[in-house]
Protein backbone atom coordinates (compact mmCIF):
# COMPACT_ATOMS: atom_id res chain seq x y z
CA UNK A 1 0.00 0.00 0.00
CA UNK A 2 1.17 3.44 -0.93
CA UNK A 3 1.28 6.20 1.55
CA UNK A 4 0.15 9.74 0.55
CA UNK A 5 1.06 12.38 3.44
CA UNK A 6 -0.54 15.43 2.87
CA UNK A 7 0.24 18.85 3.92
CA UNK A 8 -2.31 21.96 3.55
CA UNK A 9 -1.95 25.31 5.61
CA UNK A 10 -5.91 26.22 4.87
CA UNK A 11 -9.71 25.41 4.58
CA UNK A 12 -8.45 21.91 2.64
CA UNK A 13 -10.78 21.85 -0.14
CA UNK A 14 -8.21 19.63 -2.27
CA UNK A 15 -7.13 17.82 0.82
CA UNK A 16 -11.00 16.52 1.19
CA UNK A 17 -10.82 15.90 -2.59
CA UNK A 18 -7.33 13.94 -2.75
CA UNK A 19 -8.74 11.85 0.83
CA UNK A 20 -11.80 11.07 -0.69
CA UNK A 21 -10.62 10.04 -3.82
CA UNK A 22 -8.21 7.34 -2.25
CA UNK A 23 -10.68 6.49 0.65
CA UNK A 24 -11.47 3.02 -0.71
CA UNK A 25 -8.57 2.70 -3.46
CA UNK A 26 -7.35 -0.66 -3.18
CA UNK A 27 -3.13 0.18 -3.34
CA UNK A 28 -3.20 4.00 -1.95
CA UNK A 29 -4.06 5.55 1.04
CA UNK A 30 -4.05 8.82 2.49
CA UNK A 31 -1.57 8.25 5.75
CA UNK A 32 -2.04 11.13 7.25
CA UNK A 33 -2.51 15.06 7.19
CA UNK A 34 0.13 18.04 8.56
CA UNK A 35 -0.71 21.39 9.17
CA UNK A 36 1.52 23.94 10.02
CA UNK A 37 -1.70 26.24 11.28
CA UNK A 38 -3.88 24.81 13.97
CA UNK A 39 -6.69 26.73 13.10
CA UNK A 40 -6.50 25.17 9.36
CA UNK A 41 -9.79 23.85 8.44
CA UNK A 42 -8.31 20.81 7.04
CA UNK A 43 -7.82 19.21 10.32
CA UNK A 44 -11.61 19.26 10.83
CA UNK A 45 -11.65 17.78 7.11
CA UNK A 46 -9.33 15.30 7.99
CA UNK A 47 -10.79 14.23 11.36
CA UNK A 48 -13.79 13.88 9.40
CA UNK A 49 -12.64 10.94 7.38
CA UNK A 50 -10.83 9.57 10.43
CA UNK A 51 -7.44 10.53 8.79
CA UNK A 52 -4.75 11.17 11.66
CA UNK A 53 -3.97 15.41 11.39
CA UNK A 54 -0.70 16.66 12.81
CA UNK A 55 0.36 20.43 13.77
CA UNK A 56 3.62 21.53 13.20
CA UNK A 57 5.73 24.71 13.76
CA UNK A 58 8.32 26.56 11.56
CA UNK A 59 10.87 25.15 14.46
CA UNK A 60 9.62 21.82 13.45
CA UNK A 61 10.13 21.50 10.13
CA UNK A 62 13.50 23.69 9.85
CA UNK A 63 15.37 23.45 12.62
CA UNK A 64 14.57 20.25 14.66
CA UNK A 65 13.45 18.25 11.91
CA UNK A 66 10.49 16.94 13.62
CA UNK A 67 8.48 17.17 10.55
CA UNK A 68 11.63 14.66 8.79
CA UNK A 69 10.54 11.86 11.92
CA UNK A 70 7.08 12.20 10.79
CA UNK A 71 7.34 11.69 7.53
CA UNK A 72 8.76 8.56 8.09
CA UNK A 73 6.77 7.32 11.32
CA UNK A 74 3.90 7.41 8.88
CA UNK A 75 5.59 5.78 6.44
CA UNK A 76 5.30 8.25 3.94
CA UNK A 77 6.23 7.24 0.46
CA UNK A 78 4.11 10.47 -1.32
CA UNK A 79 4.00 13.89 0.01
CA UNK A 80 1.32 15.56 -1.73
CA UNK A 81 1.14 19.83 -0.94
CA UNK A 82 -2.60 20.94 -0.86
CA UNK A 83 -2.29 24.67 0.03
CA UNK A 84 0.97 24.58 1.90
CA UNK A 85 2.25 27.92 1.83
CA UNK A 86 5.93 27.05 3.44
CA UNK A 87 9.10 26.42 1.06
CA UNK A 88 9.83 22.76 1.71
CA UNK A 89 13.81 22.33 3.53
CA UNK A 90 16.06 21.19 1.19
CA UNK A 91 16.97 18.00 3.32
CA UNK A 92 13.54 16.72 2.84
CA UNK A 93 13.66 17.22 -0.96
CA UNK A 94 16.78 15.20 -1.50
CA UNK A 95 14.58 12.34 0.66
CA UNK A 96 11.72 12.09 -1.41
CA UNK A 97 13.07 13.22 -5.00
CA UNK A 98 10.26 13.04 -7.38
CA UNK A 99 8.13 12.26 -4.41
CA UNK A 100 6.77 15.50 -3.01
CA UNK A 101 3.94 17.12 -5.10
CA UNK A 102 2.56 20.61 -5.73
CA UNK A 103 -0.63 22.37 -7.16
CA UNK A 104 -0.62 25.86 -8.18
CA UNK A 105 -3.61 27.75 -9.71
CA UNK A 106 -1.73 28.91 -12.49
CA UNK A 107 0.12 28.16 -15.23
CA UNK A 108 3.67 28.21 -14.40
CA UNK A 109 5.93 29.36 -15.06
CA UNK A 110 4.18 32.27 -15.03
CA UNK A 111 2.30 33.87 -11.97
CA UNK A 112 4.69 31.61 -9.19
CA UNK A 113 7.20 32.04 -7.26
CA UNK A 114 7.44 33.13 -3.49
CA UNK A 115 3.89 34.80 -2.20
CA UNK A 116 1.96 33.95 -5.36
CA UNK A 117 -1.16 31.89 -4.29
CA UNK A 118 -4.85 32.45 -3.95
CA UNK A 119 -6.36 35.21 -4.91
CA UNK A 120 -2.76 36.76 -5.38
CA UNK A 121 -2.42 35.21 -8.44
CA UNK A 122 -5.32 35.31 -9.62
CA UNK A 123 -5.70 39.30 -9.51
CA UNK A 124 -2.45 38.73 -11.52
CA UNK A 125 -3.53 37.47 -14.00
CA UNK A 126 -6.91 39.39 -14.31
CA UNK A 127 -4.63 42.55 -14.13
CA UNK A 128 -2.15 41.80 -16.85
CA UNK A 129 -5.45 40.71 -19.37
CA UNK A 130 -4.22 37.05 -19.87
CA UNK A 131 -7.25 35.15 -21.78
CA UNK A 132 -6.56 31.68 -19.83
CA UNK A 133 -4.93 30.83 -16.72
CA UNK A 134 -5.51 27.10 -15.28
CA UNK A 135 -3.27 24.66 -12.87
CA UNK A 136 0.05 23.42 -12.76
CA UNK A 137 0.86 19.92 -11.18
CA UNK A 138 4.77 19.98 -10.48
CA UNK A 139 7.44 18.44 -8.56
CA UNK A 140 8.84 20.01 -5.75
CA UNK A 141 12.32 21.24 -5.57
CA UNK A 142 14.19 23.61 -3.42
CA UNK A 143 12.88 26.87 -5.31
CA UNK A 144 8.74 28.29 -5.01
CA UNK A 145 6.94 26.55 -7.90
CA UNK A 146 10.47 25.88 -10.08
CA UNK A 147 9.91 22.08 -10.09
CA UNK A 148 9.42 19.82 -13.08
CA UNK A 149 5.62 20.43 -14.35
CA UNK A 150 3.90 17.08 -14.09
CA UNK A 151 0.22 18.42 -15.48
CA UNK A 152 -1.33 21.40 -16.69
CA UNK A 153 -4.61 22.25 -17.88
CA UNK A 154 -5.99 25.30 -19.11
CA UNK A 155 -9.46 27.36 -18.43
CA UNK A 156 -10.74 30.59 -19.95
CA UNK A 157 -10.03 33.60 -18.63
CA UNK A 158 -13.50 35.86 -19.28
CA UNK A 159 -14.63 39.54 -20.06
CA UNK A 160 -15.41 40.83 -16.27
CA UNK A 161 -14.04 38.02 -14.81
CA UNK A 162 -12.84 38.73 -10.99
CA UNK A 163 -10.66 36.77 -8.45
CA UNK A 164 -13.39 35.29 -7.05
CA UNK A 165 -14.99 33.54 -10.08
CA UNK A 166 -11.69 32.50 -11.51
CA UNK A 167 -10.93 31.19 -7.91
CA UNK A 168 -13.88 29.24 -8.41
CA UNK A 169 -12.60 27.96 -12.11
CA UNK A 170 -9.62 27.14 -10.95
CA UNK A 171 -10.89 24.98 -8.13
CA UNK A 172 -13.28 22.81 -10.40
CA UNK A 173 -10.18 22.10 -12.08
CA UNK A 174 -7.80 21.37 -9.08
CA UNK A 175 -10.33 18.91 -7.61
CA UNK A 176 -10.68 16.81 -10.72
CA UNK A 177 -7.58 16.64 -11.73
CA UNK A 178 -4.74 16.20 -8.89
CA UNK A 179 -6.06 13.05 -7.28
CA UNK A 180 -5.55 11.22 -10.85
CA UNK A 181 -2.21 12.91 -11.02
CA UNK A 182 -1.58 11.91 -7.54
CA UNK A 183 -2.64 8.42 -8.19
CA UNK A 184 -0.43 7.84 -11.63
CA UNK A 185 3.05 9.24 -10.26
CA UNK A 186 2.07 7.10 -6.64
CA UNK A 187 1.42 3.66 -8.95
CA UNK A 188 4.72 4.84 -10.57
CA UNK A 189 6.89 4.37 -7.72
Amino acid sequence: MKRIVILASGSGTNAEQIIKYFYYHESITVAAVFSNRADAGVLQRAHKYGIPAVVFSRTDLYEEKRVEQLLRDFGADLIVLAGFLWLIPEAIVKQYPNRILNIHPALLPRYGGKGMYGNKVHKAVIADGEKESGITIHYVNKHYDKGDIIHQETCPVSEGETPETLAAKIHRLEHEAYPSVIESVAMGL
